[in-house]
């Protein structure tokens, strides 16, 4: 069994994906030819496999430059276009670690607006309304 999840280990992302669709398909050959012509569109069987080694190159072109700096650059040009408000609540939503959380929403918004305590007081101001001079 270690032997076939190095084996798998080292396919990467688009080794897992054909083992998926045979494993949904019931081992059937059939079936994952039929998958990886759908997946190739109109360049058919060839094209399902020229996209999972797409897939393959992509994800390691991404993974060298880690996801940390990936997702800060997308939500950095997303900003630019959508309300920031948005991307920190889809930040919070993420399924990532808070410590990259909290990178992301400082990389965003840099200002960060602290709460006050729950001690302070308002501030009374008071109206004095003087009379006129004759």
């Amino acid at each position: 069994m270690d032997e076939l999840v190095k084996k798998i280990a080292g396919l990467g992302l688009p080794g897992i994906i054909f083992i998926i669709a045979t494993a949904s398909s019931g081992g059937s050959v059939a079936a994952v030819v039929t998958l990886l012509s759908s997946l190739g569109g109109p360049l058919g069987l060839l094209g399902g496999l020229g996209l999972l080694g797409l897939v393959g190159v992509l994800t390691e072109y991404l993974a060298s430059f880690g996801i940390e700096t990936i997702l800060k650059l997308v939500y950095a040009e997303r900003s630019k276009t959508e309300s920031v408000r948005f991307l920190l609540k889809e930040i919070q939503e993420l399924p990532v670690t808070d410590d990259l959380k909290l990178k992301l929403k400082h990389h965003i918004s840099p200002v960060v607006v602290s709460e006050t305590e729950e001690g302070a007081s308002p501030k009374t101001i008071e109206i004095v309304e003087e009379e006129p001079v004759t």
